[in-house]
């Protein structure tokens, strides 16, 4: 696919996704503008490359050369469809494309390795980066998250290889052609798209089907191919697993030999099990597993997953859970790692139809902390539900020891907690304050 000398109009270009592309395409000589609803880190980041970001969502402020019909747009399905820019193009006959379309096109032809699944992905694909990185191979990736090793979602060390987390929302990863593949989970979500769990998993067959080589799913996953688990048996597997220090030493255990005292810098049994998926995936590619096995010792993990830091007297743990599955990961995380230190979550749901699809079980998961605190649903792409809110979820959870708080109270309640461990859950805005309360620790 020929990239170079195309004009791209980016509709959401602060999203992770987006934001990776958009550098992708920048940085093989395309002209590069985009909108985005409000400033953040990453249209900061953008910015500073050269990439003009509007945030006025209006025709008028669009530059006249990006008025013209070959201006090539890319949106997200967090646009609306009657955003005014949309629209504009739409009507006007500008070829219009979603974000996975572009990828999928981009990445056809390469040899690519793709990382699916409802939790896990982002890290999973940083796993199998840095793993890439440490031998030095020639691959671009296209991550879901921040690596703190990179600053960036998008890491270029050649084009030989290209690892790509495959998003289920909205199907988009039915536009990929992977070579090599993981699925970490297939729990519920997305059920605004999918209607209900089986249309999902019927989703996550087909991806499997498009997988030219081999696949690796996690121990569970009813899909055919190559599973991994943690302490229990299967094609690969951690065993004799011990906490030591902030991570895991273990034995791995592969379909041909086992490797002993292997150490995995990184908190949560979740961690390790993507550490094992993201070397199922190496070691089924046919790349030399063993001489990856050292990166695990140097992995500095990615922003807002299980990050930690110190604010006055307290321990702050910020973790992009958003989904009850992985609010359930960081309290087992915390329990093994922490299992003394008073807690406080605060935690702000991320859009109206996943609090209503799971209202039940994220208040039960919830009262398993010592102090609770919510904030206002994020909605992203949706509008209000009625009958869904923080307030409602809040009636659930059934615990003495909770309450709901605004934005503007954000800082000041973590900053005067009095409990030793606090939590920062939530997959909206929650991670703007977050980074702002970091500047202060």
């Amino acid at each position: 696919m020929n990239l170079k000398g195309t004009k791209y109009y980016f509709l959401g270009i602060g999203g992770i996704g987006m934001s990776a592309l958009a550098k992708y395409l920048f940085d093989e000589g395309n002209s590069v503008m985009g909108y985005d609803k409000t400033p953040s880190s990453i249209t900061s980041q953008l910015i500073d490359l050269g990439i003009d970001v509007l945030f006025d969502a209006s025709v008028a402020v669009l530059p006249e050369e990006y008025r013209q019909e070959d201006i090539q747009i890319v949106y997200t399905p967090a646009v609306p469809q009657e955003h005014p820019q949309l629209q504009f193009f739409i009507e006007q006959g500008n070829q219009i494309k979603k974000r996975a379309l572009l990828l999928g096109e981009i990445t056809k032809d390469t040899l690519l390795f793709a990382i699916a699944g409802t939790h896990g992905k982002t890290t999973t694909a940083s796993f199998l980066t840095h793993y890439f990185a440490h031998l030095n191979l020639e691959f671009t990736a296209f991550l879901g998250g921040i690596m703190n090793e990179y600053q960036s979602n998008l890491i270029q060390k050649g084009k030989k290889y290209f690892i790509v987390e495959a998003d289920e929302y909205d199907r988009s990863f039915l536009q990929l052609f992977p070579d090599y593949a993981c699925i970490t989970t297939m729990d519920a979500d997305h059920l605004d798209i999918y209607g209900n769990h089986e249309n999902m998993k019927k989703a996550f067959e087909q991806f499997s089907e498009r997988v030219k080589h081999k696949v690796v799913v996690a121990q569970g996953v009813e899909i055919e191919a190559y599973y991994y688990a943690v302490e229990e048996k299967a094609d690969y597997y951690a065993q004799a697993i011990r906490v030591e220090g902030s991570g895991y030493r273990f034995d791995l255990v592969t379909p041909t030999q086992t490797y002993k005292d292997v150490y995995l810098k990184a908190m949560g049994r979740h961690n390790l099990f993507n550490a094992i998926g993201a070397l199922a995936v190496l070691d089924t590619g046919g790349l030399p597993l063993d001489k990856a096995l050292a990166s695990l010792r140097t992995f500095k993990g990615i922003r807002r997953r299980m990050e930690v830091f110190s604010l006055e007297n307290k321990t702050v743990v910020d973790d992009y859970a958003h989904h009850p599955e992985e609010i359930n990961a960081v309290l087992k995380t915390i329990s093994e790692f922490y299992p003394d230190k008073r807690n406080m979550v605060v935690f702000q749901p991320h859009l109206f139809s996943r609090t209503q699809d799971f209202m039940q079980e994220f208040a039960e998961v919830l009262t398993q902390f010592d102090e609770i605190v919510l904030m206002d649903i994020y909605p992203a792409r949706e509008e209000p539900i009625i009958g869904v809110s923080s307030d409602v979820m809040l009636e659930l959870i059934q615990h003495k020891n909770k309450r709901k708080i605004s934005e503007k109270d954000f800082q000041t309640t973590i900053i005067n907690s009095k409990a030793d461990l606090v939590l920062v859950l939530g997959a909206g805005d929650i991670g703007n304050h977050i980074q702002k309360l970091k500047k202060k620790a």
